[in-house]
């Protein structure tokens, strides 16, 4: 299944404080489930600078990933997403150019 990564950034919410905030990933791990069990959230980090989190997922396909995009939208949060391919098949498809 396809990895894909996501950098998060506070948006609309608003948030009393850090627990508060870090919460929120169990909420959208809930509703992920009840959408679409077929995603699953990997890793999901804080982070220092422009973006807030870092999501960490696998999906099958961009129908999911919209399906996810949206749960996270709903909390509050943007989240701008790219498809990550592993090294050894990026150098694969290099390798066939």
């Amino acid at each position: 299944m396809p990895t894909w990564v996501a950098l998060v950034e506070v948006t609309d919410a608003e948030f009393q404080n850090l627990q508060e905030l870090t919460s929120i990933w169990g909420d959208v791990r809930l509703e992920v489930e009840e959408l679409n069990s077929e995603i699953e959230i990997i890793d999901t980090y804080a982070l220092l600078g422009r973006y807030d989190f870092l999501l960490v997922f696998e999906a099958p396909d961009r129908d999911a990933v919209f399906e996810l995009s949206l749960a996270v939208e709903r909390q509050g949060l943007d989240m701008t997403t790219m498809e990550g391919v592993p090294i050894d098949h990026f150098a694969e498809l290099v390798a066939d150019q």
